[in-house]
């Protein structure tokens, strides 16, 4: 198989698959949930870790959240598509689904919380870090008051940082 073809074929979406019956609409209810389950606890891991500093961690397990992520998605699709026979064929069913959906949205706002806090933290301190760093280059000089002046403003340095604590 050519480059160009396997790349169509990943491209490619997956039909959607058509609920008839209570056994289909269970299995895809089902396929549904423990696809959040599995995203739910990378989310929940990878918020524990951001909050202890562990961000390298955290990253750890981008890729398999984002494969997750495309595959809820893909399975909500289908649900919007089945939405009326999911009622019709496995009510109770869909209210689970619905139900852990809420929470993993509520999930997802304290992810992003967290997520927030990190970055805000974070653009504190390389400011903090940028603006010593041009203080200490920053030359005095006296006015012809005597008074202590800056000099003019040097030329910015730039700021090197080490990614790998």
């Amino acid at each position: 198989m050519s480059e160009v073809a396997a790349a169509a074929a990943v491209a490619a979406p997956l039909p959607l698959p058509r609920v008839v019956s209570e056994d289909e609409a269970k299995r895809l209810v089902e396929g549904v949930l423990a696809t959040l389950a599995a995203l739910e606890r990378l989310i929940v891991e990878e918020t524990r870790l951001v909050q202890d500093g562990r961000l390298a961690d955290a990253l750890v397990h981008e890729t398999r959240k984002t494969e997750l992520a495309g595959s809820y998605i893909r399975e909500l699709e289908a649900v919007k598509t089945n939405a009326i026979a999911l009622a019709r064929f496995a009510p109770d069913a869909l209210t689970a689904l619905k139900e852990t959906h809420q929470r993993f949205a509520e999930i997802i706002e304290r992810n992003q919380a967290v997520l927030a806090t990190a970055r805000a933290v974070s653009e504190g301190l390389i400011r903090t870090l940028a603006d010593e760093v041009g203080a200490a280059a920053q030359p005095a000089a006296y006015a012809p008051a005597g008074a202590g002046q800056p000099a003019r403003r040097p030329r910015a340095v730039p700021l090197t940082l080490s990614k790998s604590l």
